[in-house]
């Protein structure tokens, strides 16, 4: 491969769809990638470092407040304390001028939260933005949409799919960590304040149900309260036109907040809308799923993603084998690839093991520092968008040696050219890409650098099939028929990783220079 062709590292990240693209979506993404998370520990640790430290102080101070306290309280305990004694006289008076007023206007308090804040203060440039929060709610909604999973599960830790009364468990995780009332809350908040009350709904439901739980106690982390999830899910059920759901839920409302002027208009506004149509309440409007205008096959899509990566056995389809392959190379000779052939239309195979630990660490290791928020083509442009949230970096083989020898492996493999300018290298607003007049890709060869625990699968739409992730592997399958004319049943999208961390690495192929390694051919099946 030549000097300027590259491997293009792809991260393939748990929150898609961080925001308008032009704004809050430069913003929103930062810790959408696990990447971006992991480093958001480190923050946080330091945060804990403060807490910890003005939690010491205020123990001493405790205690030294328990300590007075109980001096004074034994001298009230005791009754043969004569006050007649001089001494005792004095230090009443002494204590009532000067030392309830030393403890009462003491310092020590303010001089401790202090501290704490101005720690706090140092540490904020490093923390998420609200729009981080948003991009991290909005992929819990997509998880939820995709995998079908049951809200109250969520919140219990649990990732379910519910379907009726059947119940599947997708995943068991070792530690259970379940969601507080205001987590849920701002989740659903994300989705009420765009107007999805789809998705506000549930979440605003549990939110008040945690809350209905825990009423009368008080966390000084929480934002919102009983009154405010109230609030926000009876005018959510209004907007989706379930009036009877509104009135109950501003009834209970005003049980905790009767002097709520507004709740009190709503009231008497949700009585009269009821009482001029009282079949309302019977027939309640269905709340539909916001549709998304680029997924149009999105229900196959999911269902896809929901088996978590399927595809026919073999021993359903004799056709289907595996093999070791050396593709008659010299390079491949004394250590062949293990192939597995997942689907023959379109073809598409798996090479197992393909790159080792070691080398699947490194090539992340080199990405990692360049990663920056995946685009699309759009015309002569390269743009973010709304339905693609990734994190991508280019390396050029001159980068290290490890992604020269990669180079060769693919190119001994497939038997395609790989030598610039048949392959792609650099994403930047000037991708070189348009200028590299090579055709249209022929061929992609993704590999995968990581494990998940659970989703993330690849799914092709039309063909109805989806590939697993497969740690060290490599999925290959050409994207043009002989002829030229593209593979539709290519069509391909990765499914949201439920959990774990995702990375992938592409190299893709162009159609010039590959005449003699894959000639032509005027039948549109070849």
């Amino acid at each position: 491969m030549g000097p300027a062709a590259g491997l293009a590292a792809l991260l393939a990240v748990l929150a898609l769809g961080a925001g308008d693209p032009a704004g809050a979506a430069a913003r929103g993404d930062t810790f959408s990638a696990l990447t971006s998370v992991a480093r958001a520990l480190a923050p946080e640790r330091r945060l804990l470092g403060l807490l910890r430290r003005y939690l010491r102080g205020e123990e001493a101070r405790l205690r030294d407040l328990t300590r007075f306290y109980d001096k004074v309280l034994s001298l009230h305990e005791d009754s043969a304390t004569p006050v007649s004694n001089p001494l005792l006289a004095f230090t009443l008076i002494k204590r009532l001028q000067s030392d309830w007023r030393n403890v009462v206007h003491s310092l020590e308090a303010s001089e401790n939260i202090r501290a704490l804040k101005d720690g706090y203060e140092k540490v904020e440039q490093d923390l998420p933005a609200f729009e981080d929060v948003e991009g991290a709610a909005r992929a819990l909604m997509r998880l939820q949409d995709v995998y079908m999973l049951n809200v109250k599960g969520l919140a219990r830790g649990v990732f379910q799919r519910v379907v009726g009364s059947a119940v599947t468990d997708l995943y068991s995780p070792r530690r259970l960590f379940s969601l507080t009332a205001d987590d849920c809350f701002q989740v659903g908040k994300v989705a009420y304040d765009m107007g999805d009350y789809y998705h506000a709904i549930p979440w605003l439901e549990e939110a008040v149900s945690l809350f209905r739980g825990s009423y009368g106690e008080w966390k000084t982390e929480d934002e919102a309260s009983l009154e405010d999830a109230l609030d926000h899910l009876a005018f959510a059920y209004f907007q989706a036109g379930n009036v009877s759901c509104a009135l109950s839920l501003s009834r209970e409302f005003l049980l905790y907040s009767p002097d709520n002027k507004r709740m009190a208009r709503n009231v008497l506004k949700y009585e009269k809308l009821l009482a001029e149509s009282p079949n309302q309440v019977v027939a309640e409007a269905v709340i539909q799923r916001p549709n998304v205008p680029h997924l149009q096959t999105r229900d196959i899509y999911e269902g896809l993603c929901q088996t978590l990566g399927s595809q026919p056995t073999h021993y359903q389809i004799p056709s289907l084998y595996c093999s070791y392959e050396t593709n008659s190379s010299p390079y491949l000779l004394l250590q062949p690839v293990r192939k597995e052939v997942i689907h023959l239309e379109p073809y598409v195979v798996l090479f197992h093991d393909f790159v080792s630990d070691v080398e699947a660490q490194k090539i992340r290791g080199l990405a990692e520092p360049w990663l920056q928020r995946s685009v699309v083509a759009s015309g002569e442009k390269q743009l973010p968008v709304e339905y693609r949230i990734s994190k991508s970096a280019w390396l050029k083989d001159t980068v290290d040696p490890l992604l020269v020898t990669l180079d060769h492996r693919i190119g001994a493999l497939t038997g395609l050219d790989v030598q610039t300018p048949y392959a792609e290298y650099l994403q930047s607003p000037t991708s070189p890409l348009y200028r590299m007049k090579s055709g249209n890709r022929v061929a992609t060869f993704m590999i995968y650098l990581s494990s998940v625990e659970a989703g993330g699968a690849t799914a092709f739409i039309y063909a109805n099939f989806s590939v697993p992730v497969v740690k060290n592997a490599a999925l290959f399958w050409w994207n043009l028929h002989r002829s030229g004319e593209g593979d539709g049943d290519t069509l391909h999208a990765g499914c949201p990783v439920l959990v774990g961390d995702k990375w992938v690495a592409n190299k893709w192929i162009h159609e010039y220079g590959q005449e003699f390694r894959r000639p032509c051919s005027s039948s549109p099946k070849d």
